[in-house]
């Protein structure tokens, strides 16, 4: 592909050589000539002057001297169109390893690729262009969408129940018991934990992430989602649309997320907790149980605060060693003082 054809492909305007032949994407400081990259913010224009590669990305109304480049509204949003024309996803042939067991009452829809060791239970259902890799386990009733890709090692517990195009990644749990007791009679005894775990069209959850099944009810996760590595998602939680979920996060039981929610990683949400719609909780922050964090606001700090009251408050807090100091100098001056 070339650079013209490139710069059709996302719509910008070249300044530079249109035939340049490009066969790959790559970050802008490692980028060679025959290789695109993408430069936003005055530093990364700045460096985009030394840069090797063959074609930059630039915002619009931007130029760089002496490269050739592709103006666009939004460089990393064209990066993503253009390495998905010049890396393309491997073709997965369709078909069932001899070694996977698939039961006869499970449903396969066409150009499904089951991978080596993978278990599909009765009931369960499959659809068209799915491909399931090594070790993946469907449990009894579940059911799979289309064009979705499940990395080895996926567990699906039964009764589950995943969108169109979701991608979950090697270790992730779906629709295991929540952590829910009773403590009587001198010992912890088991809620019932009979509900089920619903992922929607476009959802993405990352390595060795955890979905709990609802209770009696239904855990959710809403279209378009985007969940990291090692996040806990507990039961009876419904998250909602396009949100950002980042490595390491809690998210306790009965928690409702609402659309466009942003989380840091290491966020911990306690239970019955509602966050509102486009609401941003930055890396660490702790949400004590049945708070509410309001629509549009960003909170921070453990227990999460405003972010402006908790800039605030740490400034103070930066302060107190030599507030600390000022303390002990007057203290010695009025002992003096007294004797």
């Amino acid at each position: 592909m070339n650079t013209d054809e490139i710069a059709r492909l996302v719509g910008g305007t070249l300044q530079g050589e249109g035939k340049i032949e490009i066969r790959g994407v790559a970050a802008l400081e490692a980028a060679t000539s025959d290789e695109l990259a993408f430069a936003e913010g005055d530093r990364a224009l700045a460096l985009a002057a030394q840069s090797q590669a063959g074609c930059i990305l630039i915002p619009a109304g931007k130029s760089v001297s002496g490269r050739t480049t592709i103006a666009v509204a939004h460089p990393k949003l064209a990066f993503i169109r253009a390495a998905e024309a010049l890396h393309p996803p491997p073709v997965v042939a369709p078909g069932i390893h001899r070694t996977a067991i698939v039961s006869p009452e499970a449903t396969l829809a066409a150009n499904v690729s089951v991978g080596p060791h993978a278990v599909i239970e009765r009931g369960a259902g499959v659809g068209a262009g799915t491909r399931l890799g090594a070790g993946v386990y469907l449990g009894e009733d579940v059911q799979v969408g289309a064009h979705c890709v499940l990395y080895p090692h996926v567990t699906v517990y039964p009764g589950a129940r995943l969108g169109d195009r979701v991608i979950l990644h090697a270790g992730v749990t779906i629709g295991g018991d929540g952590f829910g007791y009773v403590f009587a009679e001198g010992r912890h005894r088991k809620f019932p934990q009979l509900g089920q775990v619903i992922v929607e069209d476009d959802v993405e959850i990352g390595c060795n992430t955890t979905v709990d099944r609802g209770s009696l009810g239904k855990t959710v996760i809403g279209q378009g989602t985007k969940i990291d590595n090692l996040v806990q998602v507990a039961h009876n939680v419904r998250i909602g649309r396009h949100c950002v979920i980042a490595a390491q996060t809690g998210i306790s039981g009965s928690v409702e997320i609402g659309d466009y929610v942003i989380m840091g990683g290491q966020v911990g949400i306690g239970d019955h907790v509602r966050v509102e719609d486009r609401a941003v909780l930055g890396g660490g922050a702790g949400i004590l149980p049945g708070k509410i964090v309001r629509r549009g606001t960003t909170v921070w700090g453990r227990p999460a605060r405003p972010l402006d009251e908790f800039k605030k408050m740490y400034a103070n807090l930066s302060n107190l060693p030599r507030l600390a100091e000022k303390v002990k100098e007057l203290s010695r001056r009025l002992a003096g003082k007294y004797e």
